[in-house]
């Protein structure tokens, strides 16, 4: 297996040295002669091991490895020390040095300090493809079903793959947009380069634009070295945008630039960089509709939108609901080391019947508690979340009698049938009503609105 090092030294000698001792056996050395310096060549080689001195101008050798374990938390780190130092050396360990070796060296001490170095960076790489192997793997197996509406999507996945286009998925919170989004890419001919995700309505709006861009030491207050954004990190891969809707219209533009021009222009620089990636976009918001309202730039719109793919909600697919709770089952009850072989009839009956409005999220984490309170190896139907039946209960009784299949109190009924709702998504979120509010596709002033109105006291709600 081959290897890159990095030797990092102000002495250029040393570094000449270190290059022709350790240039063999299929490792490349770099050279860097200051800390600066060395993070660019991190940004753009595949380095497998950092050895630094300890002292230098500019960024010296704490400065550098507390930035690479920050960057770079699994990349092996090599201080070099004089002997007369050696307290410098036992804080670079606590630091997270891997080792240290003290100048002058012996050459054959150094190889096998080095030797070290790399087995435990091949390790770690090893256990890194693996671990990204199963996830994916388990991310692929999850888009489970044979409805028709959700064959579509198969379909439409299978017909993308291959392509560079850009694609828009859009559909309700939880229904798989990500898991579509990774499938996408592990199925196409980007699939061994990096997939990298960005929730836009997780990161402040403030640092979105150095997030998404990456930016140059200064720039901002913080900003005490350079660093890469996702649309890099996403190289000749494929970058997922999460929530796209939430995106502050002031960046939007720049986000149709790099789109367009397959270039980007990091914070407080002037140089652009160009990048191949394939962007893959995913809403539950109305686009556009949010472009009529103004909250969302048309042209940017129709650049994401060159392949849309609807997601289609979990009640709108209710032959899936079974195996996909299977599949839940044999997963989550192999994680808690329970064998669960399936649910009794009465336990798919009601899932069957319930709306699901946190979608696949939900149902994931329903049939997660049910497999850690069942006592046998089926889930039963008392194993099941209360909240699924206290909505069913309020479809079948209460206000709603009917008078020849007309409700007798439409107001009456129509609350009930809104409370219902709002209790399956406070039970669904756990009571944080923000989540809840999301869950059903209403603002949190409409939420909490409503929670008024109907009497419902979240402290009092049973999880």
């Amino acid at each position: 297996m081959t290897h890159n090092i990095l030797v990092v030294d102000d002495e250029p000698k040393l570094c000449d040295l270190l290059a022709s001792a350790l240039g063999q056996n299929g490792i490349s050395v770099f050279t860097a002669g200051n800390g600066l310096h060395a993070l660019k060549v991190l940004e753009s080689e595949d380095i497998d091991l950092l050895i630094s001195d300890w002292r230098m101008p500019g960024m010296d050798g704490p400065q550098l490895l507390a930035e690479v374990k920050t960057r770079y938390p699994q990349l092996p780190v090599i201080v070099m020390t004089a002997y007369s130092t050696v307290k410098n050396a036992v804080e670079s360990m606590r630091n997270g040095a891997f080792d240290y070796i003290a100048k002058p060296f012996d050459i054959d001490e150094l190889d096998i300090t080095v030797s070290k170095a790399l087995q435990f960076r091949d390790i770690l790489k090893d256990n890194q493809r693996m671990r990204a192997e199963l996830d994916e793997h388990q991310q692929i197996d999850s888009l489970i079903g044979d409805s028709p509406s959700f064959r579509s999507v198969l379909q439409a996945v299978d017909s993308v793959r291959e392509s560079a286009a850009t694609v828009l998925l859009s559909g309700e919170s939880g229904t798989g947009k990500e898991m579509v989004a990774r499938a996408i890419h592990k199925h196409g001919n980007r699939a061994d380069k990096p997939f990298v995700a960005v929730n836009c309505a997780a990161i402040p709006e403030g640092l979105l634009e150095s997030e998404m861009f990456g930016h140059r030491k200064g720039a901002f207050t913080g900003a005490v070295a350079d660093r890469i954004g996702r649309f890099q990190q996403a190289d000749k891969g494929t970058l997922f945008l999460d929530e796209i809707g939430e995106m502050p219209l002031a960046l939007q533009a720049k986000i149709l630039r790099a789109l367009q021009e397959r270039v980007i222009e990091p914070v407080g620089d002037t140089k652009e960089r160009k990048v191949d990636v394939r962007v893959i976009a995913a809403t539950n918001k109305d686009l556009l509709q949010a472009v009529a309202n103004k909250e969302f730039r048309e042209d940017l719109y129709y650049r994401l939108n060159v392949f849309p793919i609807p997601l289609p909600a979990l009640r709108e697919r209710v032959e899936d609901i079974a195996p996909l709770a299977r599949h839940f089952a044999h997963t989550l009850g192999a994680a808690a080391g329970k064998r669960i072989s399936g649910f009794s009839a009465q336990a798919l009956q009601a899932m069957t019947r319930y709306s699901w409005p946190g979608n696949i999220r939900e149902l994931q984490n329903c049939v997660e508690r049910a497999t850690i309170v069942a006592s046998a190896n089926i889930i039963e139907e008392h194993d099941l979340p209360a909240y699924l039946f206290a909505a069913q209960a309020s479809d079948s009784s209460g206000p709603l009698s009917e008078i020849n299949g007309v409700p007798a109190d439409l107001d009456a009924a129509l609350a009930e049938v809104e409370k219902a709702y709002i209790l399956a998504a406070l039970q669904q979120s756990n009571g944080v009503q923000a989540a809840a509010a999301q869950l059903i596709g209403i603002s949190e002033r409409s939420f909490w609105y409503r929670l008024k109105k109907l009497g419902i006291h979240v402290d009092k709600i049973v999880r």
